[in-house]
């Protein structure tokens, strides 16, 4: 099978969707790997190191679409790059289509099939694809929240870890999944008071027994939600409903119940926010301000360390890569059913749900379309 790599083009993105290493086992399989030149430089992977894992280098994007059977990305294709998929063509990326009905468009149109990692399952209920990059979003929520609470950022001033005979800062999660996780591991470490709210009474459970009174956990409710709002110097909406738009969480009339100058970091900006009053914002412009709440909403968060995410996200896509390439997606995907929940696209056909139901589309179950010749 011929794969594609091209150049991520989104603002400030540096990941690649595949490293050397990864090449070098897609070529040992007999597939031929097109790097489109630079892919890597940004982070440190030079073309020569992807020349000598044995891809083939090819200057222009357009050369990776047209030659490509499949594309493999990080984030989800840009209008230019959607524009240039095919019938019959595989792509595999994050799509966060929910929230995003121009791309779902582009996409049907197209008449491509489009898996996306976000929704790829493991036999735990769990997102194997999503998780490494949730990990360090996660870990980045509270580093780049503690960044803005700074007052020359337009924050409270607070420094969440305090200092002897000074309380430290107050930090809200709210979802208690791999994000949520991370993000109080990493406040707690800087040594905030770090409450996180979830629904589920099992994690918060398992929160609990994981760290002890140090973590603070509360059953997600508006009445909890907006007890804790007013006592907050952060807040890190980690929030994911796998496929679908997230839930808003935090209206904007709530926005009066914080001190001024706090921080929201919205990480679930890629499913449309959990805060109402969030938008999509670049690393180039990270922030805005709405009645005196700062809020942090950067689309692709990983992005900012590149080359931790790349490595990370090769090591989850790397089986399902090959799996794709060995087999053929349809055969790979009957084979692994998991795999096969990542299906989004196929043929002008939406084919989860929760895309469907977010943009009002008709919707093509799976097992009608594996069950196609």
């Amino acid at each position: 099978m011929d794969i594609g790599v091209p150049r991520e083009i989104k603002n400030n993105e540096y990941r690649v969707g595949m490293t050397p290493g990864g090449v070098k086992e897609l070529v040992r399989d007999g597939h031929r790997v097109l790097v489109q030149c630079g892919a890597g430089s940004g982070i440190g992977l030079l073309d020569e190191d992807y020349a000598a894992a044995g891809a083939e280098l090819v200057p222009e994007a357009s050369d990776i679409f047209a030659r490509a059977e499949m594309v493999i990305k990080v984030k989800e294709p840009q209008p230019e790059e959607y524009r240039q998929l095919r019938s019959g063509q595989l792509l595999f990326t994050y799509l966060h289509l929910a929230p995003d009905l121009a791309q779902t468009r582009g996409l049907l149109k197209s008449g491509c099939t489009a898996i996306a990692y976000e929704t790829v399952t493991d036999a735990r209920g769990g997102l194997p694809l999503l998780a490494p990059m949730s990990e360090v979003a996660g870990r980045m929520a509270v580093q780049a929240g503690a960044h803005c609470l700074e007052k020359a950022q337009g924050g409270r001033g607070v420094l969440l870890g305090g200092v002897p005979g000074v309380a430290p800062g107050r930090v809200l999660v709210l979802g208690g999944g791999v994000v949520g996780i991370n993000a109080a591991r990493m406040a707690l470490g800087l040594g905030a008071d770090v409450t996180i709210l979830d629904k589920s009474l099992n994690r918060l459970k398992e929160l609990d027994s994981l760290y002890g009174p140090g973590l603070k956990t509360l059953y997600s409710t508006t009445d909890n939600i907006e007890f804790e709002l007013a006592r907050s110097d952060l807040v890190i909406g980690a929030v994911l409903i796998p496929g679908a738009a997230a839930p808003r969480l935090v209206t904007r009339d709530m926005l009066k119940l914080l001190p001024q100058g706090a921080v929201l970091v919205d990480v679930a900006i890629d499913q449309g926010g959990c805060f109402e009053t969030s938008h999509a914002t670049t690393h180039r412009q990270p922030t805005f301000e709405v009645d005196g709440i700062v809020h942090y909403c950067v689309a692709n968060m990983p992005g900012a360390v590149a080359r931790t995410s790349t490595f990370a996200l090769t090591n989850a896509t790397l089986p399902f890569i090959q799996a794709l390439a060995n087999l053929g997606w349809r055969q790979a995907l009957q084979q692994d059913q998991h795999l096969a929940n990542g299906l989004n696209v196929h043929q002008g056909n939406i084919t989860c749900q929760a895309v469907a139901e977010a943009h009002a589309l008709d919707h093509t179950p799976l097992a009608q379309v594996l069950a196609r010749g």
